[in-house]
């Protein structure tokens, strides 16, 4: 058999218990390749490289449904893997060091009697959204190419693309020259091996010279923005076109619209006061709106994709990748859940959304601004 490592020694070595392992071999994640004599699960060198890969995914957070996209994504080989591993490690440490920080601050101030401000003590937990909802992105959110070759399409004849807010660049184009912008560590991490250069830098100060691009994109990224028109006239001065994927979150665009948030989620409403309207965005830049339907099977996992499979909104990965839930609280979603679960069992959603089951695609207020 050359070289194995039995299942009791590789469980004694990784900290986990056989138990474990068995699991794993069950479910297909970490198959051993080999059998001793008397029947017992044997483990190779390459066995116990992707055991590393998924126990060091699962020790930051990640789903078992997660890391089998992660290990099993062909394009990221044994190096690419360390290469995230390590970032997202990297930028685990820092958060933990910035937190323990400023609970030291905090304890000190208190020691002195002092009393810190409701927002001083929330600036602990400040980090970016995405820190929060990164780590599920590669299980639910891919490129929908329906939807990406409106965005490509709408780039026009341009050969140099500046995406800000990237993630992890699920839609930029592959036959251009792109360079990305992303501010969350953990959406850089999780870029695949080849993708376009990442500068760590915010929408609303771009360091780029004025027109260094032929076309500026940002998809569903805008309402993550601290400024979106300050954002938006960013990508203006650094680009002679402007493409953008958002919604119209108004009543009549989205909040009412959508069965999730008008019956399920009235905390939505909540998310977007004091928001600029996609009017003003789109005035901002001197762009146009144009609608963008969803298919019914939609392949990227944001809020509105799952409007006519309504039982993904029960899965948790399914959830975990989308911002809403994480802003609106657990109460909130838990509430949501449940009444989600109880009318699909009781064919109540199929009664009120039965317009819905013989539609291909669906007009939830998806906007497509280009300027």
């Amino acid at each position: 058999m050359g070289e194995h490592l039995t299942v009791g020694r590789v469980a004694e070595l990784a900290g986990v218990s056989v138990r474990t392992l068995h699991h794993y071999d069950e479910i297909g994640l970490v198959r051993p390749s080999e059998r001793t004599a008397s029947g017992y699960r044997a483990y190779a060198a390459g066995d116990v490289e992707r055991l590393r890969e998924v126990l060091a995914y699962r020790r930051l957070g990640f789903g078992l449904r997660e890391i089998a996209a992660l290990v099993d994504d062909p394009a990221t080989d044994a190096v690419a893997h360390l290469h995230r591993l390590r970032g997202l490690l990297l930028d685990q440490r820092d958060r933990a060091g910035a937190m323990v920080t400023a609970i030291d601050n905090e304890l000190e101030a208190r020691a002195m009697g002092i009393r810190t401000s409701p927002e001083d003590q929330l600036k602990v937990f400040g980090a970016q959204l995405y820190e929060t909802i990164g780590s599920a992105y590669p299980a639910t959110r891919r490129t929908e190419p329906r939807i990406a070759a409106r965005v490509w399409e709408a780039l026009g004849d341009a050969r140099t693309v500046l995406n800000v807010g990237a993630g992890t660049g699920n839609y930029e184009p592959p036959d251009r020259e792109v360079t990305a912008v992303e501010p969350s560590a953990v959406m850089r991490a999780q870029r695949p091996a080849g993708a376009a250069p990442c500068v760590a830098a915010r929408a609303e100060r771009l360091p780029f010279a004025d027109q260094s691009f032929d076309a500026a994109m940002a998809f569903s990224t805008v309402h993550h923005w601290h400024d979106p028109i300050a954002g938006l006239r960013e990508m203006r001065r650094v680009a002679r076109r402007v493409v953008v994927f958002t919604h119209d979150a108004s009543a009549t665009g989205w909040l009412h619209r959508f069965w999730l948030s008008r019956d399920y989620l009235p905390e939505v409403a909540g998310l977007v006061t004091g928001r600029p309207p996609v009017e003003r965005l789109a005035d901002a830049v001197g762009g146009r709106l144009e609608p963008v339907l969803i298919p019914w099977d939609c392949a990227d996992g944001f809020f509105e994709a799952y409007w006519r499979r309504p039982e993904a909104y029960l899965e948790e990965e399914v959830r975990r990748a989308m911002s809403v839930w994480i802003r609106v609280g657990p109460q909130a979603e838990q509430r949501a859940v449940d009444r989600l679960r109880a009318d699909l069992s009781s064919g109540r959603w199929a009664e009120r959304n039965r317009e819905l089951l013989a539609l291909d695609a669906a007009e939830l207020g998806l906007r497509l601004l280009v300027a």
